[in-house]
C-alpha cells in the first residue's frame, strides 16, 4: 500500500484533502518561512511548499508527500499570516474595496518523482466597515490566515467575487493536486 503524507499541520488543507477519499497521515514540521523578497509570488509559495515536502520526505523517502503553502499578493506586498489583531485589522483595510491575489503553492515528492506547482485566484473585497473589520478580527478567524483571512466560514462575508480556484484560496487546490498525484503513480481508488 502506498503511503500519503500531508506536510502540513493546517485544518483546511486536512479538509481538502479528504475531499479525494484518500488515506493519508499528517505529519508537519517547523520550517524557516522566510524568503528572498526579490523571488516572484509563484516562486515564494512553491519554494515554501517544498521546504515542508523535503523535512517529511527525508523521513519517510518511500511515500508520497504534499506541501503547501498559501500567501496574499496586496498593492505589491506579500502578506503572511498576522502577528496580532492589530495586524489583522491593517490587513482587512488595505484589501477593502480593491482585488488582490491568493498564491497556493504545491510541492509532491515522491518515489516516482516529484510535481511542483502554483495556482493563483484573484479575490475581490467589498468595501468594509470598521465595524465589520473588527467583528471579523474579534472572531479570532484572521489570526492563523495568510491576508488575515479565510475565504470560507466567517470570512466569506467579505469576499465580493472571485476569479480562479476557490480551494486554492482555502489552502490546497484540490483538482490539480489529484491530477499530479495520478500523475506521478499514486493509486487513487
Amino acid at each position: 500500500m502506498q503511503n500519503l503524507i500531508l506536510a502540513s499541520s493546517s485544518p483546511r488543507r486536512k479538509e481538502l484533502l479528504e475531499y479525494l477519499r484518500l488515506t493519508f497521515t499528517i505529519s508537519s514540521s517547523e520550517v524557516d518561512e522566510s524568503f528572498d523578497p526579490t523571488l516572484s509570488p509563484e516562486d515564494v509559495v512553491m519554494d515554501l511548499a517544498e521546504r515542508k515536502a523535503q523535512v517529511i520526505f527525508k523521513e519517510n523517502p518511500g511515500a508520497f508527500v504534499i506541501g503547501s503553502d498559501t500567501i496574499v499578493v496586496a498593492e505589491g506586498l506579500v502578506l503572511g499570516k498576522p502577528t496580532d489583531d492589530a495586524d489583522a485589522t491593517g490587513m482587512l483595510k488595505m484589501l477593502s474595496g480593491k482585488k488582490h491575489e491568493v498564491y497556493t503553492g504545491v510541492s509532491i515528492l515522491s518515489p516516482n518523482g516529484t510535481a511542483r506547482f502554483f495556482e493563483r485566484t484573484e479575490v475581490w473585497f467589498w468595501e468594509l466597515t470598521d465595524e465589520e473589520i473588527n467583528f471579523y478580527v474579534q472572531s479570532g478567524e484572521p489570526l492563523d490566515k495568510a491576508g488575515g483571512y479565510g475565504i470560507q466560514q466567517l470570512g466569506s462575508m467579505l469576499v465580493k467575487k472571485i476569479n480562479g480556484d476557490y480551494f486554492a484560496v482555502m489552502g490546497l487546490p484540490v483538482a490539480r493536486t489529484y491530477r499530479e498525484l495520478k500523475r506521478l503513480g499514486y493509486q487513487l481508488s
